[in-house]
């Protein structure tokens, strides 16, 4: 290989009188131009900026993927993909794989029989239930975590590199500031000639010229960070919406669940003797023990879904109520309903606790209130 030897030596040198300028800025024997305060402040919110922005995108990450082997190979498919300039495939999720394992040995029990038929039910469900996820994922992906990428893999790399260029011309100046000063003392003894020291003068000219312009570049780099402010909060609230939706779906297909395991129940138990399909868990018993869900985001009214037990209808008093969900009655005895329409409410004492009785006209029928939003 052809190594220019002259350009090497040049390099190493450049690079040995800046350790040596550093090593004597820190010990104080050598002048160090400071910046202005707003562009100090500036560069300090934009530090800020990039490491809580790692932060949250490392944690999303893990929040999304919590496997980190998993996570560690979507990163490079992902990479390989990009490079490739093609669309990254739909990976299955694992409540899919846990539905179609559900499936597969339902047919190996006999789909027919009472546990055969139940692990096909659960299995659908934990199939919806994945393929919720992947859009949560999907659209997650697209709409919070590639913004925050494209910033710390873009903009703060412009900005990085614009502030290393700064930091040099501040070295430059610094330098031309000493050679100005050396040159003075040493015209003072007579040693030097006028000349030498307009030489020095000009170059200290040139350096805060370069200085001036690069702090410039820098300081509107860096106040645009305000707008990316204002960009990661779209995408903060994209996120959140997409959050809202999925933990609505999975809680509409659970309750679902439900209500297809106690007709499993009531159909196959015989008068006597217990039930062969388990008996779900409450829908109100899940929704205490853990955080409530909104089923409808931004909504300011009081939702039966959100806070089962908390609102008491009077046995004769009749409620306006929202359709949160579009339902299908199983039989003569429910009522069908269209979400977002209003219906007339009321319970009758030893009603089962998850249902109310709704009214639409002339129709009326039982209707499950975690498809209902109370009104009044």
């Amino acid at each position: 290989m052809d190594f220019n030897m002259k350009k090497l030596a040049s390099d190493a040198g450049h690079f040995f009188n800046r350790a040596m300028q550093f090593t004597e800025e820190k010990l104080g024997q050598a002048e160090k131009t400071e910046l202005d305060a707003h562009l100090e402040n500036l560069l300090a919110r934009g530090d800020c900026t990039k490491n809580w922005t790692e932060k949250i995108l490392r944690q999303t990450e893990v929040l999304l993927q919590p496997n980190p082997i998993d996570h560690t190979g979507a990163r490079i498919e992902g990479f390989i993909y990009d490079k490739l300039d093609k669309k990254i495939p739909s990976r299955t999720t694992n409540p899919e794989i846990l539905g179609q394992f559900m499936v597969d040995a339902a047919q190996e029990f006999g789909a027919d029989s009472p546990y055969g038929t139940t692990l096909i039910t659960v299995g659908e469900y934990q199939k919806r239930l994945g393929s919720a996820e992947r859009e949560f994922l999907q659209t997650s992906s697209a709409t919070f975590l590639t913004p925050l990428r494209n910033f710390l893999e873009g903009d703060w790399r412009t900005i990085s590199k614009e502030r290393r260029l700064l930091e040099n011309r501040r070295l430059d100046l610094d330098i031309c500031k000493a050679r100005v000063k050396k040159a003075k003392l040493a015209e003072a003894k007579a040693a030097l000639l006028s000349e030498e020291v307009d030489k020095a003068e000009h170059e200290l000219r040139v350096a805060q010229t370069e200085f001036d312009r690069q702090a410039e570049v820098t300081r509107l780099l860096l106040e645009g960070i305000s707008s990316t402010h204002l960009n990661h909060l779209r995408c903060l609230k994209d996120f959140a919406e997409a959050q809202a939706t999925y933990y609505a779906q999975c809680h509409h297909y659970m309750h679902e669940l439900q209500r297809e395991l106690n007709k499993c129940a009531n159909s196959v138990a015989a008068p006597n003797s217990p039930a062969v399909c388990p008996n779900p868990v409450s829908t109100a018993f899940l929704l205490e023990s853990g955080p409530s869900a909104s089923a409808v985001p931004g909504s300011s009214s009081t939702s039966l879904a959100q806070r089962p037990g908390s609102v008491q209808l009077p046995v004769t008093g009749t409620r306006k109520a929202k359709v949160l969900y579009d339902y299908d009655a199983h039989d003569t005895s429910e009522l069908s309903l269209l979400a977002d329409e209003i219906i007339t409410v009321y319970t009758v004492p030893g009603m089962d606790p998850d249902w109310l009785v709704g009214e639409r006209g002339n129709d009326k029928g039982k209707v499950p209130v975690t498809y209902l939003e109370l009104l009044s």
